[in-house]
């Protein structure tokens, strides 16, 4: 029996990873301005922070279906399907937008931090959760009624993106520090904290069904086990990941400025390495996943030529005008 299943756990280790490609772009338009998306797999929608607005995208047909406005300098997208409740960070005005799941249309506003950037639903206590990139703090709410449980919680620096358990424990990066929290979010309260280096800068946050967390950094990805607050790997990625997903056993770091996905497995127990890099498009940064159709979306725009050189620094490449588009990237 033991040789058994030593001989399928190497198996499966052995085992070659899916092939994921680009297998088309859905073109939106408008100004180049983006951050988090967020993909609900079970109503087959897709919500893209785009500047000053909300599109909601139907991802079994790839079109554009409504748009939530003044979403002024959104940054992410939480939704509660237990609730029929979707809400979105506006980074300018400091607030949430809470919008009805069925219609799009909003429902109410919620004060939060300054410059509210990562948001996350967590399901066991039904509250949303803001973290405040200027503030360093988060704004936690009761997700039915708005009503602020904890208007500011101090979380020892600029926080990023954030995962829940879905038992309560609501984990974030701290991006100047290099480090994650655990935050209970039923005490409002940072329970723990610990260091990810050699990761530095973590921006993107990803979760696994073990609830090991995939962090990345420029050409780090940093795997932790939040229990132990132990670092157990370190794969190289590519240039300029804001974002990670995971996806059927892998991680995915999308890095904007090489224009590729790095795909991050465990290819043996314990054993995290590259097993693929899938080109995708310059400038697209932040990814997410739908986990029942296998297929990852990344938002980006169509890049000009760089401006020539100023005072001794390179120009960066200029997004051409209404370009803004989804990269979908499945099998």
């Amino acid at each position: 029996m033991k040789t058994l299943l030593a001989l399928a756990l190497a198996t499966a280790a052995l085992a070659a990873p899916p092939v994921y490609k680009v297998t088309g772009k859905i073109k939106i338009g408008g100004g180049a301005r983006w951050d988090y998306l967020y993909v609900d797999s079970a109503n087959h929608r897709l919500y893209v922070s785009h500047g000053t607005q909300t599109e909601v995208i139907d991802t079994t047909t790839d079109k554009l279906i409504a748009t939530i406005p003044d979403t002024k300098g959104v940054h992410g997208i939480a939704v509660a399907n237990d609730l029929g409740k979707g809400y979105t960070s506006n980074g300018t005005t400091n607030d949430v937008t809470i919008f009805d799941l069925k219609t799009s249309k909003a429902t109410g506003n919620v004060k939060t931090g300054a410059n509210p950037d990562a948001i996350i639903y967590e399901p066991v206590t039904h509250r949303v959760l803001t973290f405040n990139g200027k503030s360093n703090d988060a704004t936690i709410f009761d997700a039915k009624t708005g009503e602020v449980i904890a208007a500011s919680v101090p979380v020892g620096g600029k926080p990023e993106f954030a995962q829940v358990d879905g038992k309560g424990h609501v984990f974030v990066n701290i991006e100047n520090t290099n480090e994650v929290i655990t935050i209970d979010a039923k005490s409002a309260t940072v329970t723990k904290r610990y260091s990810i280096a050699p990761c530095d800068g973590p921006s993107g946050l990803a979760i696994d069904p073990k609830a090991r967390l995939y962090s990345v950094c420029d050409k780090v990805m940093a795997v932790s086990d939040p229990a132990t607050g132990k670092v157990l790997a370190t794969p190289v990625i590519g240039s300029g990941p804001d974002g990670v997903a995971f996806d059927d056993g892998y991680a995915f770091s999308a890095n904007g400025k090489d224009g590729t996905i790095t795909m991050v497995g465990e290819t043996a127990p314990g054993k995290f390495t590259p097993v693929a890099t899938i080109p995708t498009t310059a400038g697209a940064r932040t990814i997410g996943a739908d986990q029942k159709a296998h297929k990852l979306y990344l938002p980006a725009a169509e890049m000009g030529p760089a401006p020539a050189p100023k005072d001794g620094k390179a120009g960066r490449p200029v997004a051409l005008p209404d370009s803004f588009m989804i990269v979908v990237v499945g099998r």
